[in-house]
């Protein structure tokens, strides 16, 4: 029997400040996305951070949440589902949170009593990041550790690169691009503070947040702006736009350190005056629709675009539950 753990980041319970400020501590808490000593992260955290911004965030989500609950979850339930159903009685399928439900050891405890020849662990973001992915790897083998029988495990660090990822994008945007004759494509990626990417950086001379990202090489293929960059080139070509007409933009920085860039919010204004007055926009660093696209980029932006003096800002979606997606999770599946 093989296993496959599909993992994602997480989201609340429910839409409220009480479900809402439990996601936000235990996420915050977590040592690979707020990076500083623990005693500092606590006050932080549990002192400024979760009592503060929960009422705000749960407001937000209350916006994003549907008849069955969160996106992120439901169509994270539906792929698993439905790629249980393409794989067969051979392998067994689950859905994991990094934080909050379902939760990483409940779902692996199950695992273990499975007695699995093989575990394939894809945790579903396509870029790699320190605070993502290396945070599911972390977790996952701290909790694997009391395991009296390890399976062969296979981790998938990141699967932006591999073949029918930028083409789901690029046929997505047809359907907008049929309508309408957009002047600007604007892919919008999550940021990280430039010491995670600093952090990153073994040879500590690879990295200058500039040029060093211009292509894909042996020192930089881990490095998370890197990747998006390269993403972002990927999907361009795949729908055959001309250099100059699409950028690569960073979304959702917090605090005063500085995060990636150039940011999001800065471009959409910087692309108004010189005259772009209809973007399409992606958000290929998620998987499902969440309150970082559908709010944040679909909503907000749209309407800092248009207070700019933009026309006509549109979102294409993620890759969601679409039966594509299934397939492109077959086939890493296989090749895992």
């Amino acid at each position: 029997m093989v296993g496959v753990l599909l993992v994602n980041l997480g989201t609340p319970d429910a839409p409220d400040t009480g479900s809402v400020r439990r996601y936000l501590r235990e996420f915050l808490m977590d040592g690979r996305v707020i990076d500083i000593p623990y005693p500092f992260r606590f006050l932080l955290v549990n002192g400024i951070i979760a009592p503060f911004r929960a009422p705000k965030s749960a407001k937000i989500y209350q916006q994003l949440w549907e008849e069955r609950g969160s996106p992120l979850k439901f169509y994270g339930e539906d792929v698993r589902d439905a790629l249980q159903k393409s794989l067969g009685e051979d392998y067994v399928v689950k859905l994991a949170m990094r934080y909050q439900n379902p939760d990483l050891p409940s779902v692996l405890k199950e695992m273990e009593k499975l007695q699995l020849e093989k575990l394939i662990i894809i945790p579903l973001f396509p870029q790699y990041a320190s605070a993502t992915t290396g945070s599911v790897y972390e977790r996952v083998m701290e909790l694997m550790s009391s395991w009296q029988i390890m399976p062969s495990i296979s981790l998938v660090s990141y699967f932006y690169q591999r073949p029918g990822f930028a083409t789901y994008f690029a046929e997505k945007a047809k359907k907008y691009q049929a309508d309408h004759d957009f002047d600007y494509y604007l892919f919008s990626y999550h940021g990280v503070p430039e010491r995670h990417i600093r952090n990153g950086d073994i040879t500590k001379n690879t990295c200058v947040f500039g040029t060093c990202c211009e292509q894909i090489t042996e020192k930089n293929h881990g490095c998370y702006r890197a990747q998006c960059f390269e993403t972002t080139r990927l999907i361009a070509k795949e729908m055959g736009l001309k250099e100059g007409t699409f950028g690569t933009a960073f979304q959702s920085r917090l605090g005063r350190d500085p995060w990636l860039q150039p940011y999001t919010d800065e471009t959409i204004k910087k692309l108004v005056k010189e005259g772009k007055k209809k973007i399409l926009a992606f958000s290929p660093a998620f998987v499902a629709d969440c309150l970082e696209t559908t709010i944040e980029v679909g909503e907000e932006y749209k309407e800092l675009f248009e207070e700019a003096g933009g026309e006509h800002w549109q979102l294409v979606e993620s890759l969601n539950n679409s039966p594509e997606w299934v397939s492109f999770l077959k086939d890493l599946v296989h090749q895992s």
